[in-house]
């Protein structure tokens, strides 16, 4: 239905579709199809009262049939854009021993035990600590990232659902003033050995040192910096990691690919849309992008050679009605990235967007470790 509509859009305005040429606005764009048909009208750059007309024309068109074919599945319950079955969410109990749990899981936690309750994940990935992330869900509901010590206990945790619960009066969508009242003043700085890293300023996350672990807690700043995610480290997995950014290596490069995806199929089912599939092409389009902002040291949709996101996955093959890309730098795990990119607002509509089909993430490092990831949307 999304493709007749965008068809019916430009044969009202009087365009046809093709593809795009020169750069996107600016670095810090999300880069949709709507970026292909802005470019598309330079003609008109002479007379700026026109393409002003156009270019809110456009914007109109394109947010009416996201909010049209939204209320649509909200209404008629498309299964297309839902979980065939609608996973039970799992009655949250109080943590017995710690500050916070999730999906009833604490640090410490036996893997039989949690296996015994949640099965065997999904996948199972390298993370910056030097162990796994193992996902565990139901079509993306209820779910949680666990990772395991040598002893085969919980020592990180991460989800970005409903399933957090605490001895505090914190959960999801609870605001920041309030996590605040309850847990003090987050920390401004972290010691990795004998390096004290200062935490940004104006970021979009509290850390706090409780119970023994680095606990995490992302706000989304789109719906009045409330509680969104929640992430818990022990300490001494903490302490594998001697610096802010890990080693880089070809397992880590693809298990942050692999979280990435991971993490914003569970996103989407958040807001309802549907989950993707992933795409090894396009994929393919996106790891050369990172590598080549990482070699060169830039940061931007169009490449170096004045490629945008769109002609490279043409030049890859990928054949798509609607394509978008998002871009992120310097985040030291996709947990951050992800993060980041829900509270960028154009970025934001990329990962919420319904009518994407497939998903493709690509991650490359520069020469100081630091990884940079690109997410290469499209639909057919």
């Amino acid at each position: 239905m999304r493709k007749f509509l965008f068809i019916f859009i430009l044969l009202f305005i009087g365009f046809a579709f093709s593809q795009p040429e020169g750069k996107l606005a600016d670095e810090s764009s999300s880069g949709t199809v709507i970026d292909n048909i802005k470019s598309d009208i330079q003609l008109f750059k002479d007379n700026e009262e026109v393409l002003a007309i156009i270019n809110g024309v456009m914007e109109e068109a394109q947010n009416w049939a996201d909010e049209f074919l939204l209320t649509i599945r909200q209404y008629t319950g498309d299964k297309n854009h839902t979980p065939e079955d609608k996973a039970e969410k799992p009655v949250l109990e109080a943590p017995e021993e710690q500050t916070f749990s999730i999906h009833n899981i604490e640090i410490g936690d036996d893997k039989s035990e949690i296996e015994s309750k949640l099965g065997s994940s999904k996948r199972s990935s390298a993370n910056e600590f030097g162990t796994d992330w193992h996902a565990y869900h139901d079509q993306y509901q209820n779910f949680v990232m666990v990772a395991y010590d040598k002893q085969e206990k919980a020592a990180g945790i991460y989800t970005n659902q409903d399933l957090i619960s605490s001895s505090k009066e914190i959960a999801y969508g609870t605001p920041k003033s309030s996590v605040r009242e309850q847990l003090g003043e987050p920390l401004d700085k972290m010691r990795k050995g004998f390096v004290i890293y200062q935490l940004e300023e104006n970021r979009d996350y509290d850390l706090y040192e409780l119970d023994g672990n680095y606990v995490t807690i992302f706000y989304d700043k789109h719906r009045d910096n409330t509680v969104t995610s929640i992430q818990i480290i022990s300490q001494s997995l903490e302490e594998q990691k001697d610096s802010f950014y890990a080693n880089a290596s070809s397992s880590l490069k693809e298990g942050f690919e692999y979280q990435l995806f991971d993490i914003t199929n569970a996103e989407r089912v958040n807001h309802g849309v549907p989950v993707m599939e992933w795409d090894d092409t396009v994929k393919e389009t996106a790891r050369k992008h990172s590598s080549d902002m990482a070699q060169n040291n830039y940061f931007d949709h169009t490449n170096l050679q004045g490629l945008s996101p769109f002609d490279r996955m043409q030049a890859d093959e990928v054949s798509f009605m609607v394509a978008g890309e998002n871009l992120a730098s310097g985040q030291f795990s996709s947990i951050f990235a992800h993060e980041g990119l829900m509270n960028s607002l154009g970025h934001r509509k990329n990962i919420l967007r319904a009518d994407y089909e497939f998903l493709g993430v690509g991650v490359a490092f520069n020469s100081k470790s630091q990884p940079y990831y690109t997410e290469n949307f499209y639909a057919k």
